[in-house]
């Protein structure tokens, strides 16, 4: 490929969608899922990244704006990539981060513009409420933060139940 000044060079590079969640859990060891009012499941809380935006802002802004709750998202638990599918026409590069124990679930406050519910699931019962796409990175999510590990997901086709990957 010949030379090309930078802007040029960038616009040939292939472009993403980003996104980024939080793993929650409270004292009982149960994982937080917030039910979006736009989609027939439920998911970690999360969100698109604005533009400009570092991952961890995003998680932690989401969390904000859905539940009420400031947290750090702390470890970088999973990177997951979703493959383009359905309207989504790049592929969706995920991070889930560790957010900790939610230590007073009764200071959840939900952001009703977009959410109709949440709760603390046991990991079986979290499993029978997520997408493809969710149902492989949120026991992944659980994995790392036991291990201490950062789990990383490729794209894989059979993972492709809902076009957004969140």
């Amino acid at each position: 490929m010949p030379y090309l000044p930078p802007r040029e060079w960038y616009a040939t590079l292939p472009t993403a969608h980003v996104a980024a969640g939080v793993l929650l859990t409270d004292d009982r060891g149960r994982v937080l899922l917030v039910k979006p009012n736009y989609r027939p499941y439920w998911q970690i809380p999360g969100g698109a990244m604005d533009a400009g935006e570092a991952p961890h802002r995003t998680a932690e802004r989401e969390v904000r704006e859905e539940l009420g709750l400031r947290v750090a998202a702390r470890r970088l638990l999973v990177v997951d990539v979703v493959p383009p599918n359905g309207d989504m026409p790049r592929p969706m590069i995920h991070f889930t981060f560790d957010g900790g124990r939610v230590a007073d679930p009764s200071a959840i406050r939900l952001g009703e513009d977009e959410l109709d519910a949440f709760g603390f699931f046991t990991w079986a019962d979290a499993a029978e409420r997520l997408s493809p796409a969710l149902a492989a990175r949120v026991p992944a999510a659980r994995r790392a933060r036991e291990s201490g590990e950062t789990v990383y997901l490729p794209a894989a086709p059979e993972r492709t139940g809902d076009p957004s990957g969140m």
